[in-house]
């Protein structure tokens, strides 16, 4: 596999999200138009939970992220109140600092064992080369729900 495309990828989809954080008016971020479940902040916050969560707690290896935004951006949980501008900058930085060490640490080899999970979309992920090839599909999924979200709230 070349991952080294995948990790290209991923920051340029990141770095897209964090511009999308720091140019959205607050109440844009926030916003959960009919037809939709959540919001642009959940979905952005979504997308760095489930990477960790792919990639690190699968492989048994600690997350990198607070341990309760598990709670609060996993699939089937719903946008809460809009977080402070601090946390949406710890957010934003977490963005593109994640990938840079999802990279480092495959490089380095940490990713050794890792529990077989059979995701809600029907893929059976055996490894970490699954996982990142599958955060990657999920992350476009949801780049392009926040694209749909921003043209309804502006």
């Amino acid at each position: 596999m070349k991952a080294e495309f995948i990790f290209q990828t991923m920051q340029r989809h990141r770095r897209n999200l964090v511009k999308i954080l720091e140019n959205t008016p607050e109440p844009a971020l926030a916003d959960i138009p009919e037809g939709f479940r959540n919001n642009i902040w959940w979905n952005i916050s979504h997308i760095l939970v489930v990477q960790q969560l792919l990639c690190y707690k699968l492989s048994g290896l600690p997350l990198n992220i607070p341990n309760d935004w598990v709670g609060m951006y996993s699939k089937g949980t719903f946008p809460g109140e809009l977080p402070d501008r601090e946390q949406r900058s710890l957010v934003a930085g977490l963005l593109v600092d994640t990938v840079g060490k999802l990279e480092q640490d495959y490089n380095s080899g940490i990713f050794k064992d890792y529990t077989t999970f059979k995701n809600s979309a029907g893929f059976t992920l055996n490894s970490i080369d699954d996982a990142l090839q599958f955060n990657l599909y999920h992350e476009g999924l949801h780049l392009g729900t926040v694209l749909s979200l921003l043209k309804i709230v502006r």
